[in-house]
């Protein structure tokens, strides 16, 4: 734990400067062939260029571009599979779009690379835990995300026990901070993640989101990525039990955005970007109108 510290409210990423002081909207761009919800729709270049315009036109502030799924059970990828998706998309999108990019991986080498093409996000499922990747990171001096998990894809599920499970997320972040701090990692340039759908039931889930505001006593600006996951589609299912379809989680999905917003999120992680911005763009409204009342 690091109480005491409050979290830090700008996120320098290269040449430019995200203000968490107001909520931020990453656009998840998967140029995989089997992720969760939009697998195989974003592996040409240019349908990731058309989404990439369109998320940015939607109002995003950051896109998040990832080349290896890490749903439950997925396939693990190769270095050069991983290289061949990510990179090109990477290069292109910063010649042709002012925005911060970061990269959903887990390995290093992609994001050395991908920082060397413009990248200045990484975005870690594995909280840097892969060889090399805290001395990386130390040496890029960029902003990180820590997000929690337990286990591989194959093994996650089974992981998902827990007495108490948001001391425990927050206990299992708190090392990977305190590993991140000792490798070199600045402190301002941590963001924590935590990890709803990996490694967790859906009524874990749901407890993490009912107690987000918690983890901001870790001193760390929070980043919720909830958008079209399964608990979504629990939560939502028909009478005989069946989930909800993915493509059918946009509303839920907004709505978990928005409680995350309430309870300290500084950073939502969305496919679904324009909902998301209206929503908090009536929230941010709603905020300034008391504030104007009050003063």
């Amino acid at each position: 734990m690091h109480d005491g510290w409050l979290p830090h409210t700008t996120l320098h990423c290269g040449r430019h400067c995200l203000d968490l002081s107001t909520p931020q909207v990453m656009g998840i761009l998967n140029v995989t062939p089997d992720s969760f919800s939009d697998g195989g729709r974003f592996v040409q270049m240019d349908s990731a260029l058309r989404q990439a315009e369109q998320m940015l036109r939607d109002g995003a502030s950051v896109l998040d571009i990832g080349g290896e799924s890490t749903r439950p059970n997925a396939t693990p990828v190769t270095l050069q599979q991983e290289l061949d998706r990510v990179l090109p998309v990477v290069e292109t999108i910063a010649q042709r779009f002012d925005v911060v990019i970061s990269i959903d991986t887990s390995t290093p080498q992609l994001f050395e690379q991908a920082a060397g093409l413009g990248a200045t996000i990484w975005n870690d499922v594995r909280a840097l835990t892969r060889p090399e990747a805290l001395a990386t990171a130390a040496r890029l001096g960029l902003p990180v995300v820590l997000m929690h998990n337990r286990g591989e894809p194959d093994q996650m599920n089974a992981l998902a026990h827990y007495q108490d499970v948001v001391a425990e997320v927050m206990a299992e972040l708190s090392q990977r901070v305190d590993a991140a701090l000792a490798a070199g990692v600045l402190r301002d340039n941590i963001v924590l993640d935590v990890g709803f759908g990996f490694a967790k039931t859906a009524e874990q889930n749901l407890i993490l989101l009912k107690h987000l505001a918690g983890l901001t006593a870790l001193g760390y600006p929070i980043l919720a990525g909830i958008s079209r996951k399964r608990v979504l589609g629990q939560v939502l299912a028909d009478a005989q039990g069946q989930p909800r379809p993915v493509h059918e989680r946009v509303d839920a999905g907004v709505a978990a955005a928005l409680y995350s917003v309430q309870q300290g999120a500084r950073i939502i992680r969305t496919h679904d970007v324009r909902p998301t911005v209206d929503a908090l763009r009536l929230w941010q409204a709603v905020q300034r109108s008391d504030q104007a009342v009050i003063s």
